[in-house]
């Protein structure tokens, strides 16, 4: 008997819709993965991963998801065992497996997060690649609590956000950390130093005077020679470490930023003028997606050596803008909107932790 669909339509996407519309359910179903349908007929599955490779490789966001759905798709009998299914979820590291019948019609939808354990799931290992997490500033945008306590203490999900970051990056197999302080360091290492039984090392470093989100890497320029990490401390992504890092090494860049896709909206009927002002065309309510800086980097060691020496405020959008002066090679790797939480100022503090108790948990 064929699949209900009704009861999976939160995970099924038509094949006419474009990719922003497949992003943003996915956001609101807190799943990396559609079935596709056409007519109502299955059609194959989309993921994450496939939007994003043809971002990369097309540079933009502008077609449909029948435009780039695989050919060859892994998809399970309806004969087949549960264990095998497992096994081939495991392996193959599928978050949604489409179980077709012999007329490859879908009979059923199984979802890694419903039927097995989470934590149980073998993790690609990133190996002892480096960390940097920023975490000196004075978070003056969510002050007064910052006047007590510094940013990097501030709780998302049971814990200081910057103990949550860390543990994303251990599920990864990273396990060595460098940390950038200065505003209320004594405080962030009093808090580190409590914790016992640390699964990782944690490397202190200390700005003595304020010298923005790049300028104290001068610092540790003999401690770092393989490619490395930087996140800013008010940020977490949603997004397998893997990808963002095969991606910078297989494009050989020099450096790679994270960007989280988001689509504005014009709720008016805009005008576009020719050249002598009489009118060109109409557009309604317009909608545009910008690629907006996420605050998660991959950076090569030799990009240390380009940080001035002198003190002085010397932000990572700096580096960047050295870098393309100099036509180096910086890639940009994009997530969706509902994949990126900043807790760096109140309101979007509030949607993040609202948004990790259903998300990221």
């Amino acid at each position: 008997m064929k699949y209900n669909i009704k009861e999976i339509s939160n995970l099924t996407i038509d094949a006419k819709c474009s990719l922003i519309e497949a992003m943003k359910q996915m956001d609101a179903n807190d799943c990396k993965s559609l079935i596709v349908l056409d007519k109502g007929n299955y059609k194959g599955l989309l993921s994450i991963g496939d939007i994003q490779r043809r971002i990369l490789s097309k540079g933009n966001i502008n077609y449909r998801v029948e435009e780039v759905l695989r050919e060859n798709i892994v998809v399970a009998s309806s004969g087949d065992s549960s264990d095998h299914i497992r096994d081939l979820m495991e392996e193959k590291r599928i978050e949604m497996m489409p179980v077709l019948d012999e007329q490859q019609e879908l009979v059923d939808v199984i979802l890694w997060r419903d039927r097995y354990n989470y934590n149980q799931r073998k993790k690609r290992k990133l190996g002892n690649v480096p960390v940097v997490i920023m975490a000196g500033g004075r978070g003056s945008r969510l002050r007064p609590i910052t006047d007590v306590i510094p940013k990097p203490l501030i709780p998302l999900g049971g814990k200081p956000i910057i103990e949550t970051i860390i543990d994303s990056f251990l599920e990864e197999g990273c396990n060595n950390f460098l940390v950038s302080v200065n505003y209320k360091s004594e405080l962030i290492k009093f808090h580190f130093n409590s914790i016992q039984d640390k699964e990782y090392t944690l490397k202190f470093f200390k700005e003595n005077v304020p010298l923005g989100t790049a300028g104290s890497l001068r610092l540790i320029r003999d401690k770092i020679k393989t490619s490395f990490f930087v996140s800013n401390c008010d940020i977490l992504i949603d997004q397998d470490y893997y990808e963002i890092y095969n991606y910078h090494k297989k494009n050989e860049n020099e450096l790679t930023a994270v960007a989280a896709i988001k689509e504005y909206s014009i709720p008016y009927g805009t005008f576009e003028l020719s050249s002598n002002g009489t009118l060109k065309s109409l557009k309604e309510k317009p909608r545009t997606a910008y690629y907006v800086n996420a605050g998660l980097y991959v950076l090569e060691p030799e990009l240390l050596e380009e940080i001035p020496n002198e003190e002085g405020l010397f932000h990572i959008t700096d580096l960047i803008k050295k870098i393309l002066r100099r036509k180096g090679k910086i890639g940009v790797f994009p997530v969706s909107e509902g994949a990126w939480l900043d807790v760096g100022n109140w309101n979007e503090y509030n949607k993040s932790s609202m948004q990790y108790e259903n998300r990221f948990k």
